[in-house]
């Protein structure tokens, strides 16, 4: 990337820092014969109270900004619309600093209950749910796309093996209830205070209360109303949320950031699917980016080459403080990784590749001229090119095409070969938690599609530090602790996010890879099958683990 370039970015990333909270929630863009247009606080106001709302997006990708503000706004001047369930299948917030995120619904009495699978980022929510004033249920996330798909044909529930022992299995652990509040009033529509999983034979049947309203991010509409899609980083489940709330009666509002004209043969949603329609021209693509000057590397049509889209993801991360400095122990396990994909994945496979250091994978496959081999896909439905970081997560840089989240779960579940994924603990049985950072509700992650796609690969690669809090450093292929931290190798994990014993079942190849060494899951249990160089087996490994470890003869 030349200078000019790098200028042009940091003045970007400079004026939206310096911008990102102002907005005009009375705006107004009515056109006239056509009443679905309207503003922002009068479409907030066709939501009614106990309403159950989906918000569809994943990331920094289709936030609904201005309807968040407007919804928020006119909820601390009416108490109106009340106690609503906010279903948002992926991370939507802003860690308690972005604004214009869903956090702006953390508001006392605007929201009783959230069903998600992933709250990381929803720092102002989880501190409600810690205060005890709301409901928090979490499922996976490609069981919430199969189930948003399945409301559009009526149905409330689906059955899977996905999950079972899990902390989601009920026999396990929680099911569905991450924080249901003890004083909590059946009055104020906690509707699933049994929880949202029940056992059924050797699945779990999973369910979600009907969609009474969709909020969706789209790019553009025409004067008629029809919704289209072109230049989107991701679409999600925005279809199938649309077309569910007009099953059951409710009501689509959808907020785009483009007028075109119309183009037939490219209608996403058509005006009949579509009850109200908020033009805001700040309405961003993806984080930072306008519909109306989008970025192209992150749509299915870009022309340029995959490394120049990388270049601007990345500084624009590294501007936004989110990209981690990567130390010399960590690209070894990006390059242990890599290997083990050449020996246990084929060429031409599908490939999942997690959040934080899985993205580093991505890195070394691309410098070991690797990437081309396999087909990286994302969560939000991003098929091909490389998946994109940080603030970026569940777009792709330079995709070969974008399907919805429902297609992409069912492709996960036929062809999946392999994904990489991090960790916070694992266990003497190969269990892994990727959930639970410690007690109460700020320190609960949840497994977003951790559990779906790890269930589904064939072979999964765990990645990941030895401890947390300690230092390993490597040097000319050496690798020494210099202080030695937090077991994250137990002999039992806080909770299960994946399940050893049901991977072995499955006839899953299992990896956990680490700074000092990489085990594999076998019937006799956990097997260091490999020790880097400088690292003592008795001290660094043995006596230092609590996790109950196999050393081969």
């Amino acid at each position: 990337m030349n200078l000019l370039s790098s200028a042009r970015i940091m003045k970007h990333i400079f004026q939206y820092r310096l911008h990102w909270n102002e907005r005009d929630t009375h705006y107004q863009y009515k056109i006239p014969g056509s009443p679905k247009f309207m503003g922002p606080r009068d479409a907030v106001k066709l939501i009614k109270d106990k309403d159950t709302v989906i918000v569809c997006g994943i990331g920094g990708n289709q936030r609904i900004s201005i309807l968040s503000w407007a919804l928020r706004e006119v909820f601390e001047e009416t108490q109106h619309p009340q106690n609503l369930t906010l279903i948002t299948a992926a991370g939507l917030g802003g860690r308690g600093k972005v604004p214009g995120t869903l956090e702006e619904w953390a508001v006392e009495g605007l929201v009783s209950e959230i069903i998600c699978s992933h709250f990381e980022t929803y720092r102002a929510i989880m501190e409600m749910a810690e205060e005890g004033k709301l409901a928090v249920h979490c499922l996976p996330l490609g069981i919430m796309a199969a189930l948003v798909k399945a409301a559009v044909n009526g149905k409330q529930s689906v059955t899977s093996t996905t999950g079972v022992g899990t902390f989601c299995d009920p026999r396990v652990d929680c099911g569905s209830e991450v924080f249901i509040p003890k004083r909590y009033s059946p009055d104020i529509n906690n509707r699933f205070s049994k929880g949202l999983i029940t056992v059924a034979g050797d699945k779990l049947r999973y369910q979600m209360p009907k969609i009474d309203v969709a909020m969706i991010n789209a790019p553009a509409a025409d004067a008629e109303g029809n919704i289209y899609i072109e230049n989107c980083s991701t679409i999600c489940e925005s279809r199938e949320a649309a077309l569910a709330a007009k099953k059951n009666g409710g009501i689509v509002i959808v907020n785009i950031g483009k007028l075109i004209e119309k183009k037939p043969d490219q209608i996403f949603l058509t005006a009949d699917q579509v009850d109200a329609i908020v033009y805001y021209p700040e309405t961003e693509q993806t984080c930072s980016r306008r519909h109306d000057d989008p970025m192209l590397c992150l749509t299915d049509h870009y022309e340029g080459d995959v490394e120049s889209g990388l270049e601007t993801v990345r500084l624009m991360n590294k501007l936004g403080g989110i990209t981690p400095k990567r130390s010399k122990a960590q690209m070894c396990i990006a390059e242990e990784c890599a290997d083990l994909m050449q020996q246990y994945v084929a060429p031409k496979s599908y490939v999942n590749i997690g959040i934080g250091l899985p993205e580093l994978i991505c890195d070394t496959l691309q410098k070991k001229g690797l990437l081309s081999n396999y087909t990286l896909f994302t969560e939000g439905g991003v098929i091909g090119g490389v998946p994109a970081p940080g603030m970026f997560f569940g777009a792709a840089v330079k995709p070969d095409k974008i399907i919805s989240s429902p297609e992409v779960f069912e492709l996960a579940n036929e062809r999946l070969e392999a994904t990489v994924l991090g960790f916070l603990q694992i266990d003497s049985e190969g269990n892994v938690n990727a959930s639970k950072r410690g007690e109460g509700a700020l320190n609960y992650i949840g497994p977003g599609g951790f559990i779906d796609l790890s269930c589904a690969a064939k072979t999964v690669f765990f990645v990941g530090a030895w401890m947390a809090k300690g230092e390993v450093h490597t040097s000319h292929g050496v690798t020494k602790i210099k202080k030695h931290g937090i077991p994250k190798f137990v002999d039992k994990v806080e909770q299960i996010t994946f399940s050893g014993q049901q991977a072995l079942k499955a006839g899953q190849n299992v990896f956990y890879i680490t700074d000092v060494g990489t085990f594999k899951l076998t019937s006799e249990g956990m097997t260091l099958i490999k020790i880097r160089e400088g690292i003592d087996l008795q001290k660094d490994i043995l006596d230092y683990s609590p996790m109950k470890i196999i050393v081969p003869h």
